[in-house]
Formats: structure tokens, C-alpha cells, sequence
């Protein structure tokens, strides 16, 4: 069976055809608009492009940041603001003409990677996007856990823990409290602790690169990155103990950080020794929009 998933993201809305193998057919991108008619206009259009390449119409899989309402059915928790309190799901079936599956992006992160890519065949899969912010998706011996109010493996909004001294105030969020994960382990969250110790502006790529190059406050910032990060991941693990844990989004492409964060866990971690695997994904960018086409799997 052909499917087709669409990737919502914050920058680009990626639609991609994914055949019975598991090869990806076509593929088109656009740039994310600014508000919520385009954004549907783009989806549509992204999939008729498609569906007019391989002749027929296909059962369509979505994912975005955010989930579905079980009790208003509206988006909520969607960093592309103007897609929260919408019937997201009812206006792209009308606009498509068709039933939709719809996830969290992380969720299809997750479910890509352990149909098919690092996790596949292991019990427990916890993959982890950071990005332009973070989040979670967790898949259980192939099954997505999404949770009786769909919010399992919501991480990026969990307080950073075990807060140092210069972590004690908190940065606010989008969401409206103080402190969550979004704010600490993200290329947002990188940008800003390079700007408050250098006065410069520079996105997380730059500040990789910059660190890479013997910059000291950039290599002073991604240190504190990966201890942030290895903290939040001793969270999950305290709670879940997943077998592994997939990284996926910009900051993922930080190669230090499969070799520095294993023994960083592990000091959080509530056992006597932690065997988790920490690996990059197999399917990079391509993960959450295979996953929004898995959803028909």
C-alpha cells in the first residue's frame, strides 16, 4: 500500500508519498505561512502535486507539533500559535475530501524510527526531537502510546531538573509557565545562553560550528547543553527505562553529544548501572513524515 504523510513543521510542511517497501516516491515541500488558511491551502496542495504524480488518491497521515483535544477535539500545544483552538482535523478532511490520521510530530518520530529505522524490534522506543524547540513520542513493543488524554512523552514541557544555581530562575514559555524543557534544550534555548554570554546573535547551527572551531563561549554553551540534555533524558529514563533513545531535529547532528551522554545519564540515573542506548535516527529529517504515513500501518 502507498500512504503519504505530511510533516507540519515550523519552517517547512513536507508532504511525501511512502511506498510498500518503504521507499519515499515523491516528495514536495513548501515554506510553513503565517496563518491557518494558508496553511491548509499548502497541505492540500502538496497533496494533490503528489496524488496527481501517482494517479490515485492515498490514505493521508499528518503530523505537527501539539495533538488533538480528546475533550474539545481542537489542536492545542502547537508552537505555530494560530493552529491552537482549531478544528484541524475536520477542516483538512473537508479540505482533502477524505478521513486523516493525525499526530503529534514527535509521536511519528518515534514511530518511524521503530517501524523501521534504530528501534526497530526493541521493546521500548523513546524518541526525542531538538529543534527549533524539543518534544517526545514513545512506542512500546510497536504500539504509539499517546495516552488517555493524548499527551504521553509531552517532555519538552517538564521542568529542567536538577537545577544548578544559574538554572534556578526560569525562562518562560510559549505555554504560558515557567522553566520547561522547550526553554533549556533547543537551538532557541542554545541562541539565547550564547547571546546572554557573548551579546551576539547566532542560531544553534552557527554556535555548533563556532564550537567546533575552538570558540570558548560556544564550546562552554554546548557543554551545558549536553549536561541539560543528559539531565532531562535521567527523567525519562527514572520513569520509563526505555531500551533506546532516538534524537532527531538540529541539534541531533551534534556528534559529541552520542559519546559524552551516556556517562551523563548515568550519574541521574536511579540504578546501579543504566544500559540505554543513546543513537542518531536512521531516517534524519525524513523520520516524523514517514511516521505521519505510518499511521495507517
Amino acid at each position: 500500500m502507498i500512504r503519504l504523510g505530511v510533516d507540519f513543521g515550523g519552517l517547512t510542511i513536507k508532504a511525501a508519498a511512502l511506498g510498500p517497501s518503504g521507499d519515499i516516491i515523491h516528495s514536495l515541500s513548501e515554506s510553513t505561512p503565517g496563518n491557518y488558511s494558508a496553511a491548509l491551502n499548502i497541505m492540500n496542495k502538496l497533496v494533490t502535486d503528489i496524488e496527481k504524480k501517482i494517479g490515485r488518491k492515498l490514505p493521508v497521515g499528518v503530523c505537527m507539533a501539539g495533538s488533538i483535544s480528546p475533550v474539545t477535539g481542537r489542536m492545542r500545544n502547537s508552537n505555530r500559535l494560530y493552529m491552537n483552538g482549531k478544528d484541524v482535523k475536520d477542516d483538512l478532511e473537508y479540505v482533502l475530501n477524505r478521513k486523516i490520521k493525525i499526530a503529534n510530530d514527535a509521536n511519528c518520530f518515534a514511530l518511524s524510527e521503530s517501524y523501521d529505522g534504530v528501534g526497530k524490534g526493541v521493546p521500548i522506543v523513546c524518541g526525542i526531537i531538538l529543534g527549533t524547540g524539543c518534544g517526545g513520542g514513545l512506542v512500546i513493543d510497536s504500539k504509539l502510546i499517546e495516552g488517555s488524554n493524548g499527551i504521553a512523552a509531552e517532555w519538552g514541557h517538564n521542568p529542567l531538573p536538577w537545577t544548578n544555581f544559574q538554572e534556578m530562575k526560569g525562562i518562560p514559555c510559549y505555554c504560558g509557565k515557567v522553566g520547561c524543557l522547550e526553554q533549556w534544550i533547543s537551538g532557541t534555548g542554545l541562541s539565547r545562553s550564547y547571546k546572554a554570554r557573548t551579546k551576539l546573535e547566532k542560531t544553534g547551527k552557527e554556535i555548533v560550528e563556532l564550537a567546533a572551531q575552538g570558540d570558548s563561549a560556544a564550546v562552554f554553551e554546548i557543554s551545558a547543553l549536553t549536561d541539560r540534555i543528559a539531565r532531562a533524558i535521567a527523567s525519562i529514563c527514572n520513569i520509563i527505562d526505555p531500551d533506546v533513545i532516538v534524537l532527531g531535529g538540529g541539534l541531533s547532528n551534534i556528534q559529541s553529544l552520542y559519546s559524552d551522554l551516556p556517562a551523563l545519564v548515568e550519574k541521574f540515573v536511579y540504578a546501579d548501572r543504566w544500559n540505554g542506548k543513546i543513537l542518531p535516527s536512521t531516517w534524519g529529517y525524513s523520520s516524523r513524515v514517514r511516521g505521519a504515513a505510518r499511521l495507517w500501518t
